[in-house]
């Protein structure tokens, strides 16, 4: 199977790079006393979606539901992660798709957050960008730009329609995240032949395993 190749912007902005070899059997959120929070994007994430999947087959794993997913209002999808994380019996790593990576930014200081102890930040959405993003998604504009207090990854496509990828990479230098090149495989969601994602689940693990290690 394909490499992930893992760029890793520091505090300090410094570029290293590691290689994942292994696709991990499982998210391991159990094993490692975690929950696992999923945050579909505009319109939601369908059958075919891998968050959808990684939903079917991880214990650990739960959907956080929005009442309203079309036409998305940032106060009220900030108040459903608030509440979904006060009733997880455990910290908390977010998986986040698209405009629910803004989310995450936008939530990410919330006192009520602060169980939360990692996020996977798939192809976030840039809403400030009007050739890239919808108007429903403007209420989530300007983006934050300051470092998330938690450690996270930002999975990117160099051919992503909502977001163009040095925009992605000025994302994750900005919320000091790890920056993961997927190279072509556009929005990361159903269409781009995911599946299950399994070198995705990977990047969850390995995301655990740090999370693990900064509390």
């Amino acid at each position: 199977m394909a490499t992930a190749v893992i760029t890793t912007i520091t505090a300090t902005t410094t570029i290293t790079t590691t290689i994942i070899d292994e696709v991990a059997a499982g998210m391991t959120g159990d094993a490692a006393g975690v929950r696992v929070l999923v945050l579909p994007g505009l319109g939601g994430s369908g059958p075919e979606h891998w968050q959808t999947r990684w939903e079917s087959c991880e214990q650990a794993c739960a959907r956080v539901h929005q009442s309203e997913w079309d036409q998305p209002v940032l106060a009220d999808w900030l108040r459903a992660v608030d509440d979904a994380i006060a009733r997880a019996d455990a910290p908390v790593v977010l998986v986040a798709h698209s405009l629910a990576c803004v989310l995450v930014a936008h939530g990410a200081r919330r006192p009520a957050w602060a169980r939360v102890a990692g996020a996977l930040l798939v192809a976030p959405a840039d809403v400030e960008s009007p050739t890239h993003t919808p108007p429903e998604t403007r209420g989530f504009a300007p983006i934050p730009a300051a470092p998330l207090p938690f450690p996270a990854t930002v999975v990117a496509s160099r051919n992503d329609p909502y977001v163009a990828f040095e925009r992605a990479r000025a994302f994750a230098r900005a919320w000091h995240a790890e920056l993961v090149d997927l190279g072509e495989a556009g929005h990361i969601n159903a269409l781009s032949g995911l599946g299950d994602w399994a070198e995705g689940r990977a990047l969850l693990a390995s995301l655990i395993e740090r999370a693990g290690a900064a509390r």
